[in-house]
């Protein structure tokens, strides 16, 4: 992990276009301002782990009707 000590107005350049700009520090509290382009998502850490945990719960529940659907389609075909 890399650790800096910015001042407010100062900022750290990450790759070529994503800008973190340290906006105010404020005793435990820091506001940052985040310049990237459109296409490269922004989170809070927290949000985007519930996101992954909501899409694997998805993704688990789309397998299990995929595997009823084929289910039901096999015994469609045998009892035919």
């Amino acid at each position: 992990m890399l650790v800096l000590t910015r001042k407010s107005g100062e900022s750290l350049i990450i790759g070529d276009d994503i800008e973190i700009v340290i906006i105010e520090a404020r005793g435990s509290q820091v506001k940052i301002g985040i310049n990237a382009p459109s296409e490269i998502k922004v989170y809070r850490k927290e949000l985007y782990e519930k996101i992954k945990r909501e899409n694997v719960t998805a993704a688990q529940s789309k397998d299990k009707s995929v595997a009823s659907l084929a289910e039901i389609i096999l015994k469609n075909k045998i009892g035919k």
